[in-house]
């Protein structure tokens, strides 16, 4: 039978909002990164060059790169009991992130990204294993609730269950956070009340996957048409393409040297929160979280890689 108990700081009851916060629901999970000059065939045996362990998940990452990004963050999600436990719940506690609201689920181990970076582009390729994150249920969402209520800015992913987030959504009071949904991994989007999402956030290739459609402008609308309020498609070294019902809007990217294009989009999404967080005009927002995530992909790791708010002005000043 499994077990969990609650772990980070002294647990409080949560209270009145006194500063702007971003809360995060999603995954944690350990990194195994491997170098390598290509990716390997099928059925091909390929030497790589170099393995590392980072802390990751796109929760955990968001939740990383807005602490950096100077905003007041709670992480909300599982861990496993294992080797990894301690580590990754170390790296979002010496962040500063409010982690009291974690649970760990005994004899299950922590999720696990096994990914694969080419070493002259950065370019990668992820197999997730999600471990303890498919505990997060709508059992937790219920616990929680009171705590995801008083984000400002609430940021989801896909690599806690779907049926999860559609909870999440469902039950969301009208005067709510607003929800920014990053699709990863893709899935099929159709059991979710989509008009309560305020921005999806899919790359370009998890557009086309989610709406069938090759055309990111035209697959964007049909998301529009169907209750999204504002998807913003990620572009990678392109940038960002923007599409509301009002106006359809590129922004482009920094040039940096690509190392690791892992939890850029992470960085982008948080950023993203921030700059609506603090107010700021759109291109203003999505400038800053495109030089976020330009930063993010000229290190290796994952959040090791994130960059701290210092380091995105000092870009944008360039």
């Amino acid at each position: 039978m499994l077990q969990s108990r609650c772990c980070g700081q002294k647990r409080k009851h949560p209270r009145a909002k006194m500063e702007p916060n971003i809360v995060v629901l999603g995954s944690c999970n350990i990194d195994m990164t491997v170098l390598l000059e290509r990716f390997p065939l099928p059925g091909e045996t390929l030497q790589g060059e170099a393995i590392e362990c980072y802390p990751g998940g796109k929760g955990a990452n968001q939740a990383v790169a807005a602490a950096r990004l100077g905003v007041r963050t709670t992480f909300l999600g599982k861990l496993g009991q294992d080797t990894w436990t301690d580590f990754l719940l170390r790296s979002l506690i010496n962040e500063h992130i409010n982690t009291q609201y974690i649970k760990i689920v005994q004899n299950v181990p922590c999720g696990m990204a096994i990914i694969y970076v080419l070493k002259h582009t950065g370019e990668n390729s992820i197999v997730y294993l999600p471990g303890a994150n498919q505990y997060v249920d709508t059992a937790y969402v219920e616990t929680v609730l009171p705590v995801l209520l008083t984000a400002d800015v609430l940021l989801l992913q896909l690599e806690i269950p779907l049926t999860t987030v559609a909870h999440l959504l469902s039950v969301l009071p009208p005067k709510r956070p607003l929800v920014i949904l990053d699709p990863a991994p893709v899935k099929n989007l159709s059991s979710l009340p989509l008009h309560r999402i305020d921005i999806l956030t899919p790359n370009q290739q998890e557009l086309q996957l989610i709406t069938g459609c090759s055309d990111a402008v035209k697959a964007a609308e049909s998301l529009l048409r169907q209750g999204v309020k504002h998807v913003i498609c990620k572009l990678g070294e392109k940038g960002a393409l923007s599409v509301t019902p009002q106006e359809t809007k590129h922004f482009p990217s920094f040039p940096v040297v690509a190392v690791d294009t892992t939890a850029a989009g992470d960085a982008f999404n948080a950023a993203l929160a921030v700059g609506l967080l603090n107010g700021w005009p759109l291109e203003q927002t999505i400038t800053f979280a495109n030089a976020a995530g330009a930063l993010t992909v000229s290190r290796r790791g994952a959040q090791t890689s994130l960059p701290y708010k210092w380091e995105v002005d000092a870009l944008l000043q360039q």
